[in-house]
């Protein structure tokens, strides 16, 4: 299964008033593990930022004024999101700026959701978290994700911050047997060879005793108490 988290950042709020993507940030995971096979580029909008998008962000015009053009990458960014889930939070402003884009480039890909399937993670957490805050920091703070070096918005570390919440919100167990059904062979004892080498046993350090606790200790946290392995412990 490839998941893609996409952020992106803008010089406003709205592309029907002429706004442009000058920043876009993908993170692949596959069976929900980090590739570490990221997409990200600056892009040169071709027009003035917001005073207030630069204060979200911090990209200035003359930061951008030497970087490509969406039109450059955009051949490159359909080809990596292309049937893949892409994953955003609050999706319909991302995808409205990136259909935006390829509208403007007079492209056939602009209607993103026929070409890659869409979840809304802020649409999800309102409904794991109704009459919550279920901004990236307040998932973050609820998650106990660290956000510290996110002093400004910048759309790959945003995705690579909403790929850990992501994981968290949707960290349950998979069945057994996945969509199979389990037969009698599933359960009959398989003999191990007598002269196999005997298994090396690795037991954890003091570190990874104390971050597999800490990753406890969310889950509890995380199912309002329920947790089965705090029940285990008990």
């Amino acid at each position: 299964m490839r998941q893609i988290i996409l952020d992106t950042e803008t010089t406003g709020l709205e592309p029907k008033q002429g706004h442009r993507i000058i920043e876009v940030g993908c993170v692949e995971v596959i069976n929900r593990r980090l590739t570490g096979n990221n997409f990200h580029y600056y892009l040169n909008p071709q027009r003035e930022i917001d005073e207030g998008a630069v204060e979200v962000h911090g990209l200035t015009t003359d930061f951008l004024s030497d970087k490509p053009l969406y039109e450059d990458i955009a051949d490159e960014l359909y080809e990596y999101l292309k049937g893949a889930e892409v994953i955003i939070h609050n999706a319909a402003f991302d995808v409205g700026f990136i259909n935006h884009e390829y509208r403007l480039m007079g492209s056939d890909h602009s209607d993103m959701a026929s070409w890659c399937d869409i979840t809304d993670s802020l649409h999800m957490a309102r409904k794991m978290f109704p009459g919550q805050r279920n901004s990236l920091d307040a998932l973050c703070k609820r998650y106990e994700i660290d956000n510290s070096q996110r002093t400004l918005h910048g759309a790959l570390l945003d995705a690579e911050i909403l790929a850990d919440v992501y994981l968290m919100m949707t960290g349950g167990q998979d069945s057994l047997f996945g969509d199979e059904q389990a037969t009698e062979n599933d359960f009959r004892p398989k003999m191990l060879d007598k002269n196999r080498p005997r298994l090396p046993v690795i037991k954890a350090n003091a570190e990874e005793l104390n971050l597999h606790a800490q990753r406890l200790e969310a889950i509890n946290k995380a199912s309002g108490g329920e947790s089965v392995w705090e029940k285990i412990n008990q």
